[in-house]
């Protein structure tokens, strides 16, 4: 008799777990389409550009990027969202997921497009290593950056700017560094701007800083100087030449 309750019991579990699995597949079938989150989202807040991204590492959820602002982590029916860093659970470490897929996506970004758009300082000789590094003219951190960038250079380390201002398109920041950009001597006027000298800002149509700011955003960039190495990593904020050098593989000493 007692056997036959346990096996009761166990059937009627089996039951129980078999409608379980039923429910949450009729609820999966109702999830709201990417259209219909985006709408929900952008109905609350249409002043701000979300771009759907696709499935979350965390099953039951989407992942939406708001432009230039922090990635979402919405609902399946689209009705609830929470933002923030996503972390995998290793045995060894946590594991920023978001930053994961960054990586490769940064590596592929680097790897495809062109320079043309950039401010460069090349080293004299040989370049063994490269820094992509979103600036600022008005971040203490990035002028000491650049204060330290012939330094690099002697060492081999070529630096490609690409523009971040701060304080965003509508504002002074924008304004010197797109002139920069938009100097016949934009090395030359990047680095007079960074040392604090008076220059008349003119600010062409065609500049890229708008394009680079948005660029920063989709890559997780959210300040300044941030330095992204060629395989897609990101190092956030100032590292003394000594330091990238190291990171990079480079000696100090040449």
């Amino acid at each position: 008799m007692q056997n036959y309750l346990i096996n009761a019991k166990r059937s009627i579990l089996s039951s129980i777990a078999i409608l379980l699995v039923g429910l949450c597949s009729a609820q999966w079938a109702m999830a709201a389409s990417e259209k219909e989150i985006l709408g929900n989202l952008s109905a609350v807040r249409p002043d701000l550009k979300f771009e759907f991204v696709g499935e979350a590492a965390l099953p039951g959820f989407f992942a939406v990027q708001v432009e230039g602002g922090p990635l979402l982590y919405v609902s399946a029916d689209g009705g609830h969202f929470f933002d923030g860093n996503l972390y995998q659970i290793t045995r060894s470490q946590f594991v920023d997921v978001r930053e994961l897929g960054l990586n490769d996506s940064r590596r592929d970004i680097f790897a495809k497009r062109g320079t043309d758009d950039m401010i460069i300082f090349k080293p004299a000789g040989q370049t063994k290593a490269i820094i992509n590094v979103f600036t600022d003219v008005d971040c203490g951190y990035c002028r000491k950056l650049h204060n330290e960038v012939p330094q690099l250079n002697a060492m081999g380390i070529e630096v490609r700017y690409l523009a971040f201002p701060r304080a965003g398109l509508v504002s002074e920041s924008y304004d010197k560094i797109a002139t920069a950009w938009c100097s016949d001597t934009p090395n030359e006027t990047l680095t007079a701007i960074k040392n604090g000298k008076r220059i008349t800002t003119s600010v062409c149509a065609d500049n890229p800083v708008a394009d680079h700011y948005r660029l920063g955003g989709s890559m997780g960039v959210t300040g300044t100087p941030a330095i992204i190495l060629m395989d897609g990593t990101l190092i956030p904020g100032y590292k003394p030449a000594a330091e990238l050098a190291e990171f990079l593989g480079v000696s100090s000493t040449n």
